[in-house]
Order: C-alpha cells, then sequence, then structure tokens
C-alpha cells in the first residue's frame, strides 16, 4: 500500500523514538531499511548499539536491515550511511532526516559551540545525509524526503534559540529541494512531531516519561505521517505536524501589502503600517506554483 514495498528507506536517529518507530512502520510495508543510530545521549554523548537493537527487531519479524553507527554531522559519516545502503540494497528510494541533539539554554547563556553543535546535527546533517542521495534519486527519476521540523522552530520555544533556528531552517531546505526535484519526481516534506521521546523528556520542566510513554504522546502516533509523505502520491513543500494521531498543516502566508513607490521613507510607512502588515486577506503560498500577489 502507497507503493512501500521494496523501497529503501534511510532513517536517521533511528536506534529509539520516533526514528525507531518511522523505521518499523517502514519495515512492516516491506521497505528496506539502514538503520543510523551513533547510540549517544540527546546530548550527542557517547556510543552503543541501538541502531543493531533496532536492526535485530525488524529482523526478527521477518524484515530486512542493516545498521549504521555514523554521525550525520560528518560529512564522510554522512556519506557512509547513504553507501550502506547502496551495498546493502543496491541503491536508495527515501531518506528520513530524524537524527538530532539538543543543548537547550536561553540564548543569553548559550555558548557558541552549544549554538553550532547543534546546528551541525540538525541542518547540516540532514544536508549531508540528502546531498548524498540526491545524485541516486535525481537518475532514477524517483524519491522521497522529509526533514523533521519542529513547533520550536515555526513559532519559537524559550531556551532554544539553536535548535529553533535548525528546525526552521529545514523549511527552508525543503522549499528548495522541492522546487529543484519536482522535475525528476523527488518530493521533499517537513514533519513536526509530538511525541514522548529521550529529547522530549530531556527538555527542562518536562514530566514526559520517555520510557512509559502517554498513549496520546506515543512516537509511533506520528510514523504514518511520515509514510504518507513517501508514498507514491506523496505531496510536496509540505509541512505535517503529528502528535498523539492528530495530523494538521502549516503553511506560509502572504498578504498584499502596501505600494508607495517613490515615496517610500521611514515616515510614510510609519504613517501606514497596518497597509504592510495586516494579514487579515492573506494568502497561501506555494513555492511549486509561485504565483504572487498583485
Amino acid at each position: 500500500m502507497g507503493g512501500l514495498e521494496g523501497k529503501v528507506v534511510i532513517v536517521t536517529g533511528a536506534g529509539g523514538g520516533l526514528g525507531r518507530c518511522h523505521a518499523l512502520q517502514f519495515a512492516e510495508r516491506g521497505a528496506k531499511i539502514v538503520v543510523n543510530d551513533l547510540g549517544g545521549s540527546v546530548h550527542g554523548d557517547g556510543s552503543s548499539d541501538m541502531a543493531d537493537a533496532v536492526v535485530e527487531e525488524i529482523k526478527a519479524a521477518g524484515g530486512e536491515a542493516v545498521a549504521n553507527k555514523a554521525s550525520v554531522s560528518s560529512r564522510e559519516g554522512a556519506a557512509s550511511i547513504v553507501e550502506d545502503a547502496v551495498n546493502a540494497f543496491g541503491t536508495v528510494d527515501i531518506v528520513v532526516n530524524n537524527a538530532g541533539i539538543l543543548r537547550d539554554k536561553s540564548f543569553k547563556n548559550m555558548t557558541l559551540d552549544e549554538f553550532d553543535q547543534v546546528i551541525d546535527v540538525h541542518l547540516r546533517g540532514s544536508a549531508y545525509v540528502t546531498k548524498a542521495a540526491w545524485p541516486i534519486m535525481y537518475e532514477k527519476n524517483w524519491g522521497r524526503v522529509v526533514l523533521t521540523s519542529s513547533t520550536s522552530g515555526i513559532y519559537g520555544n524559550f531556551g532554544q534559540a539553536n535548535y529553533g533556528t535548525a528546525k526552521m531552517a529545514m523549511l527552508g531546505l525543503m522549499n528548495v529541494l522541492a522546487i529543484e526535484g519536482a522535475s525528476h519526481n523527488i518530493r521533499v516534506n517537513c514533519l513536526s512531531p509530538g511525541a514522548a521521546t529521550r529529547m522530549t523528556a530531556s527538555v527542562p520542566g518536562s514530566t514526559l516519561d520517555a520510557d512509559n510513554p502517554p498513549p496520546a504522546m506515543d512516537p509511533a502516533l506520528v510514523s504514518p505521517a511520515v509514510l504518507y509523505m513517501c508514498s507514491e502520491d506523496a505531496p510536496s513543500a509540505v509541512t505535517i505536524h503529528a502528535s498523539g494521531g492528530r495530523f494538521s498543516r502549516s503553511q506560509t502566508f502572504t498578504n498584499e501589502g502596501i505600494r508607495l513607490g517613490e515615496n517610500a521613507s521611514f515616515e510614510t510607512l510609519a504613517e501606514a503600517p497596518d497597509g504592510a502588515l495586516d494579514m487579515s486577506n492573506a494568502e497561501p503560498f506555494d513555492p511549486l506554483n509561485r504565483r504572487r500577489r498583485g
């Protein structure tokens, strides 16, 4: 169903939480999985055999999977994930960029190293893995890419300037890649998930238990959105929010604005700011159908 059987799927950060659920649900539908996970903490420290455990889980259920333990934040590591997919299964059809870490602090207290570390994994890691797979998808005229965004970026959240920046950047990357991939049937979308995972449980003030998530916050309830965005009839350049079995969409809207022409100045704009800022008649903007108002 949905054309997933036999597809070769890379899921990064798939040793637990959301990534594990994505991998298991793809495998249940006959996809072949590359389970990537460095195996570290939510801060990116250490390593373990989490990827191997998920591979064994898939194989025990009759599926096909291989493990990769490289860091997505390394160009060489990201390339090795795609290489392992090709060596094991001959190609790559789908990339689900799920790997991530946290370094939560207020911007005032955050070091630049803590800012860069989060950008390296979330943003650069997603770009590196997708870049390695892109030529394969382009050549075969079929591909699906999921980038993991967050309400922390789309709407903002205190103490997550680094994380929010990386997550909002996913929308920009999605928009451009969706345009560039359209002629070769490569569809690119963003997921904004909500679930009880190791990462969400580590956020200051959180009462979530990643080991015993409440039914409404089970990460498995997010994965249907990922599979839909990777199916034969997937949309492109769409951001889907998924949490607790509820699915919705957010989108960029633009208004008509105000035309000041040659009279444009601080003073003329300050006299009528509502003309530029009022969104009461705003319309959605579709990057794949670049119709501009006016």
